[in-house]
């Protein structure tokens, strides 16, 4: 059985994003006319058109201020790579 775990050290989300392919987004249609961030997804390249790319930079102070986790999967059952995340507060 494979588990989920918190990441919240920046290197470590970057890493696990990153070797799935993974870059950092926001979900285009929540964003607020102050600050222009909406809610954080992690995009993988599938057809989801409401997502926006954004820079890690902006991606983590939005991570920071929530106070927000990563909770990510590492391997499937079956045990191939897995790109379970869903962003939780701490």
């Amino acid at each position: 059985m494979s588990e989920a775990h918190k990441l919240i050290r920046h290197e470590d989300i970057k890493k696990w994003v990153e070797e799935r392919g993974g870059k950092p987004a926001m979900v285009s249609a929540t964003a607020t006319e102050g600050d222009g961030v909406g809610v954080l997804r992690i995009d993988f390249g599938d057809a989801d058109e409401g997502l926006e790319s954004i820079t890690w930079e902006t991606w983590f102070e939005t991570f920071e201020g929530g106070n927000l986790a990563l909770l990510v999967q590492n391997e499937t059952a079956g045990g191939r790579t897995s790109r379970f995340n869903k962003i939780v507060h701490r």
